[in-house]
């Protein structure tokens, strides 16, 4: 069965009222719609960002955006979390060993995220475009198993069902069975949270592959990279800057992953017929 991540649904979602128009016709109606509410990350005491997201599985959040935004570079040096409600959103207090609260202080993102920005409040280039270690797991995925995962993932967007408006990223093992899946209003936020619940899962990353509703950009080659999974399959196109970082990580990148088609921009000899 998928963990689908759903623990917190109802706080995503609001009923508001509306005028819905059909062929003329006008009719008072209910809408659901998702939420979406600041996330500030606090380290070791020290706020670092905040982001806009859907308020749910924000422990999962908490640490796939600590891995991916190189804030740690291991489970192992991830202490507690503390999700603390406020009036407007949240705060998410993390502890972090203090080497890495001296090496954050120096790239400290001063500006709020936009809803699922990867890279919003960088001050330094360097800081913007970080190279991913390559990946060393060469097992190889069938386009049947992609196919599944694709059909697969529709279903289990149980929050995109009722409003219509977030993003998903899912992880698939070899034979293409969705395991995990995430929702957020931001498509990098979604994939942070996937990381999350897989590292705190006893599940290997590296054997399966991700499935997301969006296009593939940079930040989300870059995440996969740094979380080690060797294929990222994405429904809409990539970057070309997308494109050139999973090469250079030995990613698998596939873009327009639909039913009945893919299209592989890298390292194709991973994906087989």
């Amino acid at each position: 069965m998928s963990d689908r991540g759903l623990t917190s649904l109802g706080l995503a979602h609001v009923t508001v009222e509306v005028d819905r128009i059909r062929a003329g016709a006008r009719e008072c109606a209910r809408d659901e719609v998702a939420e979406e509410v600041p996330v500030a990350f606090v380290f070791n005491g020290v706020p670092f960002a905040v982001m806009l997201a859907s308020p749910l599985d924000l422990e999962d959040f908490a640490v796939g955006f600590s891995l991916t935004e190189g804030v740690i570079e291991s489970m192992a040096e991830f202490g507690g979390i503390e999700v603390v409600p406020e009036t407007n959103g949240y705060s998410v207090y993390v502890s972090v060993p203090k080497a890495r609260s001296a090496a954050l202080a120096k790239r400290h993102k001063s500006l709020a995220g936009r809803t699922g920005c990867g890279l919003c409040g960088e001050q330094m280039l360097e800081n913007a475009l970080r190279p991913a270690p390559p990946i060393a797991h060469d097992g190889v995925f069938s386009v049947s198993a992609l196919q599944k995962a694709i059909a697969a993932l529709s279903g289990g967007q149980q929050l995109n069902l009722l409003t219509g408006a977030v993003h998903a990223a899912a992880w698939a093992d070899a034979a293409g069975n969705v395991r995990f899946l995430r929702e957020d209003v931001g498509r990098h936020n979604a994939l942070d949270k996937l990381i999350g619940a897989l590292q705190r899962s006893v599940v290997d990353a590296r054997t399966g592959f991700v499935v997301v509703t969006s296009r593939a950009s940079y930040e989300m080659v870059h995440k996969t990279a740094i979380a080690g999974i060797p294929m990222l399959a994405a429904v809409s196109a990539p970057t070309a800057l997308a494109i050139r970082q999973a090469e250079a990580a030995n990613l698998t990148l596939v873009g327009f992953a639909r039913e009945g088609r893919q299209t592989v921009y890298t390292h194709p000899a991973r994906l087989q017929d």
